[in-house]
């Protein structure tokens, strides 16, 4: 590296945003509209010793750059910087700027240093409340006031850093959304306490793709791992305050870096090169990797959280405010990023991009999306500017988008609202299916609904079935386990007296709350969970699985282990449920090898018109009347069938027999030749003896028929 920091800037170009090595040297662009002035600070490789402070020279449409001319980073070096950014202190008006905080550039790469705690201590550490306090853009003492307290020695720095050659890399699997099986799992908490996984490596980017782990994925069958965020964050200083940490990671502060957490710290390696190392291993395997990002709030919180970044630059443009300067707090985190503002959707994007062709993800799963399809207004808008940029990018618009389609502001809850080529959490097939099974609630006809994928919210505007993301269980929430478990969350452990998770969550303990020896009420928690897992399995629409359920990991009853970085959240591998993990394997070869189950197209009863995909019938065979949908009764049958798209598929039709009542029930086959082919009755799944058509209680099976004639089987 040249070292010209002493050198006078010149006026650069104001694009792109972030630092950019050329041949001229380091250019600097920093969105900062209502700034009076921005600074330019340089650092010591290690972060800690300020070297030069330069003021950009030139601000071109909002836009403040300079370029320190001579100075090139050959492969391997970096250089590390921060900005200080002056202007009026407004809270009302909305600016916040404070040139005694060192800020973090919003498009920083990679991140030097951590929030809050440095490094091991008490909870109640002093020194941990004071290096907090040092963040804190108000006056603890004047809150109308700016505090005037230097931040620099402990604030986040970015680092630029220049690549080293690139080399060949796998093709993106492109897995079919037909036969997409979501894995949705946490890097450290997955493999954690992995024992067939070296100690150095457990809880890192590189153990996703260990052969131990690739073993798994393969003999389970899912398709895509959706790893909860890895993008850089601000742990909040509560939670900091009480030894604790966001484990789960929402909460960013620097959305194209990834966490160096997960780094596994081995000598010649950085979280960078594993990350895209491990991708690329996914990706050989045939693997997709899809991430989970929030872009809808920042971890600077409301006026009570720290200014890290964007607060210290253009805070009245980049968080949505209420009069006088107030955070209007639509995501339940303090802040609301404003989507409906150029430079953040520009942002956004940005991002998006980079961790698609620098890391070659294969798409996106959005938190709290609703925020992110707000217009100008706070409305939300199936145009609205990020939608719309998103849908015509030419590298994005190939990927897999995911909204979680909902936020906390003005009509927020929008399943099914967002445009064709979307896909979207599915909370209500979550809440019917369990109130189904668990709680013996619901009628046939709201289970019929949610099981062909939801057409009441999602057939419109040419989007199909897949677009329904199944779910049983997610990260928020009670595992698969402790769903019949546990009448009630046991969050204790979060610090919150125990009011942290949702209180409903359509739960039954089958008699015990919690751990027990019962042997009877342990073999219908078993059954339940076989029988949860085949509807989420086999349902039309694209299945969620968490990691963990597939083996029966339990959280011990705590629904939302946020910020539990420890046995609570790591996958308990060595106690694994082998009979159940046989038992989704089971299933989901079923899936991939019937279409039937798993339809691009919406079902179609018999008609004149074509040939049915789908039969709802009575136990003793007859089609499901009108009436006959809304009676007090949980049992049914449901044929299928689909023409073969490969020739590895089976053209068969499939009949499912659903009883969720606990008394036995015979069921009346279609006329046919057919063959059990699982059975939730079972440990493993594996059919046993017995007549198939005698169904016992809170049991589904699944029965294949002969191939249509002349059909390829």
């Amino acid at each position: 590296m040249t070292d010209s920091a002493h050198a006078p800037l010149q006026a650069g170009r104001p694009w792109p945003l972030g630092a950019d090595c050329g041949a001229a040297g380091v250019n600097f662009a920093v969105w900062a509209p209502d700034a009076t002035a921005v600074e330019l600070c340089l650092f010591d490789a290690t972060g800690t010793t300020e070297k030069a402070r330069l003021r950009l020279p030139a601000c071109t449409d909002g836009v403040w750059h300079g370029l320190l001319p001579g100075m090139r980073l050959e492969a391997g070096a970096s250089l590390v910087y921060g900005l200080r950014a002056h202007g009026p202190w407004a809270p009302r008006q909305g600016h916040r700027f404070n040139p005694a905080k060192l800020l973090l550039d919003p498009w920083a790469r990679e991140v030097v240093g951590r929030y809050g705690r440095q490094g091991p201590g008490p909870a109640d550490d002093p020194r941990l409340a004071a290096e907090l306090a040092r963040h804190q853009g108000s006056s603890p003492d004047a809150p109308d006031w700016p505090d005037p307290h230097d931040n620099a020695a402990t604030a986040l720095k970015a680092r630029l850093s220049i690549p080293t050659s690139p080399r060949p890399r796998p093709p993106r699997p492109h897995v079919a959304a037909d036969l997409t099986v979501l894995y949705e799992a946490h890097v450290r908490g997955l493999t954690m306490a992995h024992p067939d996984i070296p100690a150095d490596l457990r809880g890192s980017y590189a153990a996703l793709a260990h052969p131990a782990m690739l073993a798994h994925y393969r003999a389970l069958g899912i398709t895509t791992l959706a790893l909860l965020p890895i993008h850089f964050r601000a742990d909040e200083a509560a939670l900091q305050r009480r030894g604790l940490a966001n484990h789960w990671g929402y909460s960013p502060i620097a959305w194209l870096a990834p966490e160096p957490r997960y780094g596994s710290g081995r000598p010649g390696t950085t979280p960078e090169g594993e990350l895209i190392e491990a991708i690329d291993q996914l990706h050989a395997a045939g693997l997709e990797v899809i991430l989970d990002v929030v872009f809808n709030h920042s971890a600077e919180l409301d006026h009570t959280g720290p200014t890290l970044s964007l607060r210290g630059l253009a805070n009245a443009r980049a968080y949505r405010l209420g009069p006088d300067g107030v955070y209007l707090d639509w995501t339940g985190c303090g802040n609301a990023l404003n989507l409906g503002e150029p430079r953040i959707v520009e942002l956004v994007l940005g991002a998006l991009r980079h961790w698609a062709t620098h890391y070659r993800v294969d798409g996106f799963r959005f938190d709290l999306a609703t925020t992110l399809a707000r217009n100008r207004h706070g409305e939300f808008d199936p145009g609205a500017p990020f939608l719309a940029a998103l849908q015509a990018d030419p590298q994005l618009s190939r990927l897999k988008w995911i909204a979680e389609p909902w936020d906390l502001g003005p009509g927020g809850y929008r399943l099914g609202s967002f445009p064709a080529g979307w896909l979207e959490w599915n909370d209500q097939y979550r809440d019917t299916l369990r109130r189904w099974w668990l709680l013996g609630h619901g009628d046939r006809g709201g289970f019929a609904h949610r099981f062909a994928a939801s057409s009441g919210q999602f057939h419109h505007d040419g989007r199909g079935p897949l677009a329904s993301v199944n779910f049983i269980c997610a990260h928020d929430g009670f595992t698969l386990r402790d769903l019949v478990s546990h009448d009630h969350r046991h969050n204790a452990a979060n610090g919150e007296h125990n009011r942290d998770g949702h209180p409903h969550n359509a739960s039954w303990n089958c008699g015990v709350e919690g751990d027990t020896a019962d042997p009877v009420v342990l073999a219908l928690r078993h059954r339940l969970q076989r029988a949860l897992l085949a509807t989420l399995l086999l349902s039309q629409g694209t299945p969620m699985l968490l990691a963990g359920d597939e083996i029966g990991h339990s959280q011990r009853g705590n629904n939302n282990a946020y910020c539990q970085d420890n046995a609570t959240t790591r996958l308990a591998w060595a106690g694994a449920d082998t009979a159940l993990l046989a038992c989704a394997a089971r299933l989901l070869a079923l899936r991939r090898r019937h279409p039937a189950l798993r339809q691009a197209h919406w079902l179609q009863g018999p008609t004149d018109d074509a040939a049915p995909t789908v039969r709802w019938l009575e136990p003793d065979g007859r089609p499901l009347a009108a009436d006959a949908w809304q009676a007090d009764r949980g049992a049914l049958a449901i044929w299928l069938q689909a023409a073969p798209a490969t020739p590895a598929d089976d053209s068969a039709p499939v009949l499912l027999l659903v009883n969720r009542d606990p008394a036995p029930c015979r069921f009346t086959p279609p006329a046919g030749a057919w063959r059990l082919a699982f059975d939730s009755d079972q440990p493993d799944g594996l059919p046993g003896d017995g007549d198939a058509f005698d169904c016992p209680g809170r049991t589904l099976r699944v029965l294949v028929g002969a191939p249509a004639p002349g059909a390829v089987s």
